[in-house]
């Protein structure tokens, strides 16, 4: 990476850190996860979020590893509706199995060698009875044994150990009030804690690089309705892993319950973690209650972002330069895109109510963001406007966009056509081409 990606990479990502510090993040690193080689560099990556002032949850699974196990004692890995039978004997397998990960994970959090991403870190990682669960008990004629679901969580004792620094780990078996163990689901362990703790994110991990489209694009966002259509419309013998299902249903299923947004990212990434929560797209799949980008009119205090948008434009010539003054008189005419805090898109409506017309000025879209028509939603917003207080004509002046307003329906006119106050101030030197939108 040369020097200046390094700079502009940690730039941006400023944002961010100072955005997630003091947050809740409930992580789920399911079996799949814990046996790939990018293990170690995952859990690396989850310390540095601890160092960062994140407050961490770590739910970790093991449905692969009791399988393997399980078949070495000739012991039956039965499941019904997707949920494993545990019987006793399978439960003390299970017990060894979820135990030795927690204390493999455990030793990966404490470790502070020299020249690794944990140098000088100390973390104390904590676990205990912070989950207390129930027997499923019996479905359809068929019983489930020691397999359980979550009765309740200590939300109170989890922040407790949260706010003192530690990160809190915990698998997918868990103790009733009658003294008893259960086997329990990860995912539905990470999703009750997110809920109860109203986590600001709930994390979790596949193979791919997050949820797909037909085309095997990565489809970045998805609201949990949408998301809910994709999980019923797999087939059963889809190639998405069970691991991967189940997460997307418990993402689902916190976002419905009050975490705004479940991430889904790739095990097999390195850094996708981090790629994910300290970078403007992303590289997975989010699944929210609401987009993470959102049309809205303009304040006062967006007069920094909006600055630093247009600025740009001004230099080359291409916008007709504003003032600090000017734009804090003119804001509530703008209308703008925000993405995580970032201004990424403006536009202006100017009013001419004795001509029956409106001025469209100002457009501009971020470079990194020109992929997705976002001044085609300006535009429309606008028009909106213009046709609620009744105008007939939106009329707009560029110099280097003509064609862009061409292929929105706008056409060419002359100076004669403009607004008396607009004629009188255009500028003849600058020849901006005048094109209008009967409403």
């Amino acid at each position: 990476m040369r020097t200046t990606e390094l700079v502009d990479g940690f730039r941006h990502s400023a944002s961010y850190v100072n955005a997630h510090r003091g947050k809740t993040f409930v992580v789920m690193l399911g079996g799949e996860a814990l046996a790939q080689q990018q293990f170690r560099a995952i859990i690396n990556d989850i310390a540095l979020l601890h160092s960062l002032g994140i407050k961490i949850v770590l739910v970790h699974g093991a449905r692969p590893q009791i399988d393997e196990a399980l078949a070495q004692h000739s012991l039956p890995a039965e499941y019904y509706n997707g949920v494993r039978i545990t019987e006793e004997d399978a439960l003390k397998v299970i017990k060894q199995v979820v135990g030795a990960l927690q204390l493999d994970i455990t030793a990966r959090l404490s470790m502070s060698l020299s020249n690794t991403p944990m140098q000088g870190t100390q973390i104390n990682v904590v676990s205990g009875n912070f989950v207390i669960a129930q027997p499923l008990g019996v479905e359809d004629g068929v019983d489930y044994c020691l397999s359980g679901r979550v009765r309740r969580v200590d939300s109170q004792g989890l922040k407790r150990q949260l706010d003192s620094g530690g990160i809190v780990l915990l698998g997918p078996v868990a103790a009733s009030v009658t003294g008893e163990s259960f086997n329990l689901t990860a995912e539905e362990v990470a999703t009750q804690i997110a809920v109860k703790l109203k986590a600001d994110k709930m994390i979790g991990f596949s193979s791919q690089k997050g949820i797909l489209d037909e085309t095997g694009q990565v489809i970045a966002e998805l609201m949990p309705t949408d998301a809910q259509k994709i999980l019923n419309a797999l087939p059963e013998d889809s190639t998405v892993c069970v691991g991967t299902k189940a997460f997307l249903q418990a993402s689902i299923d916190a976002c419905r319950n009050g975490v705004s947004r479940c991430h889904f990212v790739s095990y097999l990434d390195d850094g996708a973690l981090l790629q994910e929560l300290f970078s403007r797209d992303g590289i997975g799949t989010q699944i929210v209650t609401e987009s993470a980008e959102r049309l809205r009119r303009a304040s006062i205090r967006d007069i920094g972002g909006i600055l630093d948008l247009i600025r740009p434009l001004e230099q080359k010539g291409i916008l007709v330069r504003r003032s600090r003054e000017q734009l804090e008189m003119e804001i509530e005419q703008f209308m703008l895109i925000e993405r995580d805090s970032l201004v990424i898109g403006c536009a202006a409506f100017y009013p001419f109510e004795e001509d029956n017309a409106g001025e469209f000025a100002c457009l501009v879209v971020h470079p990194e963001y020109r992929d997705a028509d976002r001044g085609s939603l300006l535009l429309q917003n606008i028009i909106g406007q213009a046709r609620v207080r009744g105008y007939t004509r939106l009329f707009s002046l560029t110099t280097r966009s003509i064609h862009w307003f061409l292929e929105h329906g706008f056409n060419m006119v002359e100076v004669d056509e403009l607004p008396e106050k607009k004629k009188q101030l255009y500028n003849y030197q600058r020849k901006s081409k005048i094109l209008a939108l009967d409403l």
